[in-house]
Order: C-alpha cells, then sequence, then structure tokens
C-alpha cells in the first residue's frame, strides 16, 4: 500500500496570519486589496514566525515608483545581536508595476490612502495584504455598526425558529 500524504486542494492557500489590523476595517471603506510581499531582514522575519507585529499605525507611501510600508512595529528579535533590525524602519513592499501606478492614482485622489490590513505567511514568504481605503464619517461608522447587529439578530431569530421555540 502507498501512503499519500495529505494535500491541500489546487486555489487554496495556507495562510498563517501573524498581524490582523481589526480597526482598519471599521475606521476606513476598503475599496480594492492587493497582496504583497515584503523586503525583510532576518531577524525580521524571525521576529515575524513568534508573532509579533503591529500594524496600527501603518500606512502605505508610494515614492520614486516603489510602494514602501511605514509606521508597522516589529520588535526586535530578542536573540538578535548587533545585527537586529529597527522595529519602526520602513520597509520596501513588492508589487507589479501596474498595481503601484492603479495606486499611485487612486491615492492622488482625495480621500483615498493605503493602509495595512494583515501580515501573514504563505509558503514560507512573509506576504502584507495592503487596502485602498477611503475614510468613513462617524455616520457611516454607526450605521454599519446598525446592519451589523441587525443581521445577528436575524440570525438568532432564524435559529429558533429552525430550534422549534416561539417568542
Amino acid at each position: 500500500m502507498s501512503k499519500s500524504k495529505a494535500k491541500t486542494p489546487p486555489g487554496a492557500v495556507d495562510h498563517k496570519v501573524v498581524a490582523s489590523n481589526k480597526k482598519a476595517r471599521h475606521d476606513y471603506l476598503i475599496e480594492d486589496t492587493f497582496e504583497a510581499g515584503m523586503v525583510l531582514q532576518g531577524t525580521e522575519v524571525k521576529s515575524l514566525r513568534l508573532g509579533r507585529a503591529s500594524l496600527v499605525d501603518g500606512f502605505v507611501d508610494i515614492d520614486g515608483g516603489e510602494a514602501w510600508l511605514h509606521g508597522v512595529h516589529i520588535p526586535e528579535y530578542a536573540q538578535g545581536t548587533w545585527t537586529n533590525h529597527a522595529a519602526r524602519r520602513k520597509r520596501k513592499l513588492l508589487l507589479n508595476r501596474v498595481e503601484i501606478d492603479k495606486i499611485e492614482r487612486k491615492t492622488s485622489e482625495k480621500g483615498f490612502t493605503v493602509i495595512p490590513l494583515s501580515i501573514y505567511f504563505v509558503k514560507g514568504r512573509a506576504k502584507v495584504e495592503i487596502g485602498l481605503a477611503k475614510g468613513k464619517k462617524t455616520w457611516d461608522k454607526r450605521q454599519s455598526i446598525a446592519s451589523r447587529e441587525a443581521d445577528r439578530e436575524k440570525q438568532v431569530e432564524v435559529g429558533r425558529r429552525l430550534k422549534g421555540m416561539r417568542d
């Protein structure tokens, strides 16, 4: 008999999420998302593998036809030596020219910005998901919270009816 390893189905990607920016989807309306590679130093990768990163103050800037990730905090690696990295240095993002041009066109419009949504590993490579975002107003936030609560109440009611429970 031959042993077969369990393989992931084609099209399915194995993600190991390191950090996610939960507040971004609350504060911004995400119009488009992109997956970008990052140029990292060795100690940064080791720190990310330990699950240590913060995207709270992060943003993406297009400078000289290249995308740069600013303000993302990847703490120093504890076992690192004098070759350790700076925690908040700017990091180059690896994107296609078409994607960079699209991002640059959109950010030149009023109200658009590019923010990091999550950092994760795909097949051993660190990736960052960035989103082309527009800031939400306060009433937009209240409206999205109200619609989320209404959906939740609807799901609870459907569940109650399926179980045969009445009001």
